[in-house]
């Protein structure tokens, strides 16, 4: 019969395969892997032959090196009885291998019952030094009541006289008078079959044990992180910063370091890396100075002071405890998922549930942070980016937040938020706060509840001055609907910081006033009139005689905690004050281009902005603005002997994709108005272009291009038109000042220069 050749490390059979083939090993060794340790078999051995009483392989047989194998087929029994009586050597081998792999199964079940013993042991002595300590120190016991349930034995065992039985049955075989045994093949069969049986049972109680020393180590490294590593890890960080002594609490947590190294631990218990945040964390312990550090140090450093990130910030907002140990437990399970962003019901769910929870923490923690002076590192944290664990930002993420929260704790610039700062704005009354997505401000909300008779006069009086009322409805309102928008991928959406969601470098991503103010440079540049707003100047009216002057109103920009694909305008205006600064929203890590997102939260702030003023004659073309006109274009583009075919069918496909939204035809239009038009790259219609020509005017610094090109000639001579009409009347103005020797006021030669198009550009 041929042999056949396994390679170094292939597995010969496998566990849970079917069972059909004996292999008689020829050369080489094999590895026989059984629950909670492994064997080895060699040259007169059969893989196999251990279990041809079961259907199915319960071993795993991996060959050590090349090995040569003779194959048996095992049909049935009455097969293997033929072939027991045709070849007694065969039937000699094929015992003294089972007896040799009993004998070597029993010896690993008794090393396994002393290991599960000794283990046990070792968890009620660390939970009763724990418990003691606790007492001691009137410390609260957190040992998981696993530990509890845990039997101090299991109930099956294997049988002693059987390793005696089948160590006398491997001498008799061995024997000189084995042969005549080996005649009888019913004998042979009954051996083998006997053998099978009690070695599938002795497995039993190796898979018992396993699973007995499995539910122990649990104890200390669980998956939802409540468990013996946790609790003994606080306790003695606890007693450390107490100066208590702390020695023997430390040499069995010493032991428990080891655990990892010698079982196998689920991948999702991170036991590893938060053995390594222990060992890290020590040294950190004598230097609590730099926990409040400011950007400085190495990675290693400042992932020291980071670990543990997630208990830092529970103990800082101070939750009930069913509620802190609820967004543990869902943070560990969201840690442990392999594919954060899968779609299916499992994976939604656990994202909806942390949604929820995370937002009820970050109520919290602000709250909280009002009444501290310096707030923890991974607080800020929290509170800037949505950072609640190392483990799911990344560590090379979590450096680099570190320092991004130092400098975001810098004083604010230019009109550029990040929501915790804008919240405290808010607080401190610099602000008011947003409108619902009804479109309901606070005072609405005020009114309502006076309207119902839901508080007292008394009570609605102290609402309408509550900060804190004031921050929370910001809170319920702005913050849930804006960090999903923010964040672009909805049907992923989870407001907790992971890798998986940073699309691009963290440090390119930031979103800094720097960076906005370079892309409203860039787009002032073009559409330099875009946040100007008419007015009047009350306390210069007598002099302008009350004519209208444009003033500048820059939109605050409030950056949710989250990275994300997309900016929005949340609000044109601040409550009813037309001459305000509008709201615009980004994420603090923005993954696509920042230049092409402020432009198109300009275009969709134009349109609301337009609306506002026009009020209900916005899309009335009796009264000629920018809505009205394009709302016209739009409705009867189809009749427009302007546009050709070619034009209204790409309207149409154009229509289709926006869903039929004027306003999102209207802002496509703008993004191209701004990044083509205005270079000169034909790629509106004549239409369109005459709409965004006159009431998105370039500055006159662009004449001298837009004369060279016969599309705007036409245009450009209507627009000198009617500035050059606004600028005669203002200067007939200041030089009737002048004349009357009246100062001239500073308003009246900024309206001159906007009427012009020659406006400073910030």
């Amino acid at each position: 019969m041929p042999g056949i050749v396994i390679e170094k490390s292939k597995n010969i059979c496998s566990f849970e395969q079917p069972v059909t083939t004996l292999y008689l090993i020829s050369q080489g060794r094999v590895e026989v892997q059984c629950p909670g340790g492994s064997y080895q078999i060699g040259i007169g051995d059969v893989a196999g032959i251990c279990e041809i009483c079961s259907e199915i392989h319960f071993l795993t047989y991996t060959a050590l090196e090349d090995t040569t194998l003779m194959p048996y087929p095992l049909t049935s029994m009455e097969a293997l009885e033929d072939l027991l009586q045709k070849r007694p050597g065969i039937a000699k081998l094929f015992i003294l291998s089972l007896l040799r792999q009993f004998g070597a199964m029993i010896e690993q079940a008794s090393v396994s019952e002393v290991g599960s013993a000794s283990l046990y042991r070792r968890l009620r002595t660390d939970c009763d030094l724990y418990a003691g300590l606790c007492e001691k120190h009137k410390v609260p016991s957190r040992i998981p009541p696993e530990a509890e349930e845990i039997p101090h034995c299991l109930e099956d065992s294997c049988d002693e006289w059987l390793s005696k039985y089948y160590a006398s049955l491997q001498r008799v075989y061995m024997g000189a008078d084995s042969d005549i045994l080996l005649q009888e093949a019913g004998l042979s069969l009954g051996v083998l079959r006997k053998g099978s049986l009690d070695l599938n049972k002795t497995y039993r109680v190796l898979e018992a044990q396993a699973q007995y020393r499995s539910q122990i180590i649990c104890c200390y490294y669980s998956q939802s992180g409540n468990d013996m590593f946790d609790a003994m890890t606080k306790l003695y960080y606890r007693l450390c910063q107490e100066g208590a002594d702390c020695g023997e609490l430390y040499n069995h947590i010493s032991r428990m370091l080891r655990l990892p190294e010698e079982y196998d631990i689920p991948p999702e218990a991170q036991a590893t890396v938060r053995t390594q945040a222990f060992r890290r964390k020590e040294e950190a312990l004598a230097h609590p100075e730099a926990a409040q550090g400011a950007g400085e140090g190495s990675g290693a450093d400042i992932l020291q002071l980071l670990e543990g990130s997630l208990e830092t910030i529970l103990d800082f907002a101070g939750l009930d405890g069913d509620k802190e140990a609820s967004f543990r437990e869902h943070v560990a399970h969201y840690r442990a998922t392999r594919d954060k962003n899968s779609t299916d019901d499992e994976c939604s769910r656990l994202r909806r549930v942390l949604t929820e929870e995370f937002y009820l923490l970050y109520t919290e923690v602000f709250d909280r942070s009002l009444s501290v002076p310096s707030l923890p590192v991974p607080v800020r944290m929290f509170l800037y980016f949505g950072y609640v664990d190392e483990a799911l930002a990344g560590e090379d993420n979590s450096v680099v937040l570190y320092r991004l929260a130092s400098y975001m704790s810098e004083p604010r610039q230019m009109n550029v938020y990040t929501f915790y700062d804008w919240l405290m704005a808010i607080y401190d009354g610099e602000k008011n706060p947003s409108r619902s997505e009804l479109d309901e401000d606070y005072d609405d909300f005020v009114y309502l509840q006076k309207k119902r008779n839901n508080l007292s006069a008394a009570e609605v009086s102290a609402l309408e001055n509550d900060r804190l009322a004031k921050v929370r409805y910001e809170l319920e309102n702005l913050f849930p609907v804006a960090n999903k928008v923010t964040f672009g991928r909805v049907t992923t959406y989870c407001p907790v910081f992971t890798a998986e969601n940073m699309l691009k470098d963290l440090r390119d991503s930031f979103v800094t006033p720097e960076k906005v103010g370079g892309a409203l440079a860039m787009l002032k540049a073009v559409d330099f009139s875009a946040f100007y707003r008419e007015t009047i100047d009350y306390e210069m009216s007598q002099a302008m005689n009350r004519e209208p002057i444009h003033v500048e109103y820059l939109p605050d920009i409030i950056l949710m905690p989250n990275a994300g694909i997309r900016g929005s305008l949340w609000q044109e205006i601040e409550g009813r004050k037309r001459n305000s600064p509008s709201r615009m929203i980004l994420p603090a890590f923005y993954m696509e281009n920042l230049d092409t997102a402020m432009v198109r939260m300009t275009g969709e702030f134009r349109w609301e902005m337009c609306k506002r003023i026009q009020s209900g004659r916005w899309n009335d073309v009796s009264e000629p603005s920018l809505t009205s006109e394009y709302f016209d274009y739009m409705q009867f583009y189809k009749k427009n002997t302007e546009l050709s075919k070619d034009a209204k069918e790409k309207l149409q496909n154009s229509l289709v994709r926006a869903k039929n939204s004027f306003r999102e035809m209207f802002v496509r239009d703008y993004v191209t108005w701004i990044m083509y038009e205005s270079n000169g790259s034909a790629r509106l219609n004549k239409v369109a272009r005459r709409i965004l020509f006159m009431y998105c005017p370039l500055p006159a610094s662009m004449d001298a291009a837009l004369e060279q090109n016969p599309m705007f000639s036409e245009l450009l001579s209507r627009q000198r038109i009617l500035s050059g009409q606004r600028v005669q009347k203002l200067g007939i103005l200041r030089q009737k000042l002048r004349n009357s020797n009246t100062p001239v006021p500073d308003c009246l030669e900024q309206e001159i220069a906007f009427a012009s198009r020659k406006p400073e550009i910030s």
